[in-house]
């Protein structure tokens, strides 16, 4: 008997694959010395995709090759459950069933659907070391190479200049929550033999260091960090470290990104399924206390309404005769009737209500878009996912933020990796970001300021985490206004080099010795929220 590394339920020996959450379990590549052997060979796929996970919660392949479906049991049963219990409710006098519907009817349907749900496990506070090595290594004459690596920053629950809530009578606000501290960064390099030349300390204050100050390595290597937004900046993506390379013939250089992090969950949802070790919920947002969706124009001076609510983002063109057009696209045909199918299935007090409409469009992708395994190597946009009912994470991202567009909504990208429960393996990955104003009447008998009285909430929604952020995502960049989708770019192509046979392996990414778990662990279980009263029951179950 062992454990999931992803979810951590329950296996036995001999299964290929974790019958809660679907993942294989068999015949993962870990290491780096596997991965340089096929590099090496010409035979790994250096093609970016991101992050593989089932098709959809709960389907997995068996050795036959046929799909199962490892949550219809769990479903069936709740059905019996709950037709028994209709059974008999009925046959209650009328005045009965009444006080029922009226008293108890919302927390016997959580209970209900909650009991049989599959969930998650994440740690409550981590601190951890992730590393981020490239292999490089030229076959012909000289070659050269250049290198952008972002300097990850500090993350409160409060981005931005803007404090926590602001109170009207003078009290000072609140204090903002710090998810994700930089510990230190360093950089080591070899020539592949595994044996450590030099080691760079890069400073994570934001102190820069000009080409003019470079350091070089015992092996003729270049090291700056100049700075971003600064005249005569050449980073083009944040803070960065820059390196250049030279490559005799032959030679192999192999440099190690790495960053020590602690990383604390927290929560943006003020709910009863919240732990309540997770910080955050005491200054949440729910259905009952959220603004509408015009309130979202004023607060934070409006801030992020005008940088991220454009009804489309990154036109991509036509690559290889397909149009891939705008990667968010609030304008277009298949959006704009998904979002009016989610607006009719609210009740019509809450169809202005910002947050019930963005948890709907969150619940609406979970129960109809499928996870692709293999997903194309240039993204679906928004309209497209929707189509096609599948999306790796940065497609479901694309459709649930040009979903949010249609109702001006703003909502953003936050780019960098994601690990297992065990922290053995990372992954590419990329999710989302959401402004939520909470209402003027929640405000005002709290005496908070209206400009300061909203949330900056993150969505993952491939990985169920609604208003969550926990600690084995790791912050690497979050995205700036750019209509152009150049950042972006800059952010996936992080150099340069020769194309006279130097060949560049894509990062692998790993964790360095040991992680401090001792903040314990909860549970989020992967299920919707229901605000259309009893009806749902039966329907949802």
């Amino acid at each position: 008997m062992g454990s999931c590394p992803y979810c951590q339920s329950v296996t036995y020996t001999g299964d290929t694959i974790c019958y809660s959450c679907g993942r294989i379990l068999a015949n993962i590549r870990s290491n780096k010395f596997a991965m340089e052997q096929q590099f090496h060979k010409g035979s790994l796929d250096t093609s970016y995709k991101m992050a593989k996970k089932p098709s959809r919660s709960g389907i997995a392949q068996t050795h036959t090759g046929r799909s199962i479906d490892l949550m219809k049991s769990r479903r069936n049963r709740t059905r019996h459950l709950v037709l028994a219990f209709l059974i008999a409710f009925i046959m209650l006098s009328p005045q009965v069933r009444e006080n029922f519907f009226e008293k108890w009817a919302p927390g016997v349907q959580e209970y209900v659907l909650g009991t049989f749900a599959p969930y998650h496990v994440y740690p409550n506070e981590v601190t951890f070391t992730l590393d981020r090595t490239v292999v490089l290594v030229n076959s012909n004459s000289n070659g050269w190479a250049y290198e952008d690596i972002v300097i990850p920053t500090d993350v409160n629950s409060l981005s931005g200049e803007m404090n926590d809530f602001q109170y009207t009578d003078g009290t000072p606000p609140s204090s903002t929550n710090q998810i994700q501290r930089v510990e230190s960064v360093n950089i080591f390099f070899d020539n592949g033999d595994s044996i450590i030349d030099d080691v760079v300390q890069v400073p994570t204050d934001g102190t820069i260091r000009t080409i003019e100050d470079k350091i070089t390595t015992s092996k003729g290597h270049s090291v700056w960090w100049p700075g971003y937004g600064i005249e005569n900046s050449s980073c083009s993506v944040g803070n960065c470290v820059k390196m250049e390379f030279a490559l005799g013939p032959g030679e192999i250089v192999v440099f190690s990104f790495q960053v020590t992090i602690t990383s604390t969950s927290y929560s943006w949802w003020d709910a009863s399924r919240v732990d309540s070790r997770i910080a955050g919920t005491d200054e949440g947002i729910n259905v009952d206390n959220s603004g509408t969706f015009s309130d979202a124009e004023f607060r934070g001076d409006g801030e992020h309404f005008r940088k991220f609510t454009n009804p489309t983002w990154y036109d991509r063109g036509t690559r290889n005769g397909v149009d891939h057009s705008y990667a968010i696209n609030a304008q277009h045909a298949t959006v704009l009737e998904t979002a009016a199918l989610i607006s009719s299935s609210l009740p019509e007090g809450l169809r202005d209500n910002a947050y019930a409409f963005s948890r709907a469009s969150f619940d609406y992708l979970k129960e109809n878009v499928a996870y692709d395994k293999e997903a194309p190597i240039t993204a679906r946009n928004g309209p497209q996912c929707l189509l096609d009912n599948m999306g790796d994470c940065d497609e479901q991202t694309n459709a649930f933020l040009s979903l949010l567009r249609t109702k001006s909504l703003p909502g953003w990208y936050v780019f960098g990796a994601l690990a297992d429960a065990e922290y053995k393996y990372w992954e590419g990955h990329a999710w989302g970001y959401i402004l939520l104003p909470m209402s003027e009447s929640w405000c005002s008998s709290r005496n908070i300021d209206l400009n300061t009285c909203f949330v900056e909430a993150s969505v993952d929604v491939v990985n169920n985490k609604w208003l969550l952020h926990t600690p084995n995502a790791y912050i690497s960049w979050i995205e700036e206004p750019d209509t152009t989708g150049t950042l972006l770019s800059n952010y996936y192509s992080p150099g340069k080099y020769s194309n006279n046979g130097l060949d560049r392996m894509p990062p692998l990414y790993s964790t360095v010795g040991n992680v401090d778990t001792s903040g314990g662990q909860f549970k989020v279980k992967v299920q919707p929220e229901k605000m259309t009263g009893w009806d749902s029951l039966w329907n949802g179950v």
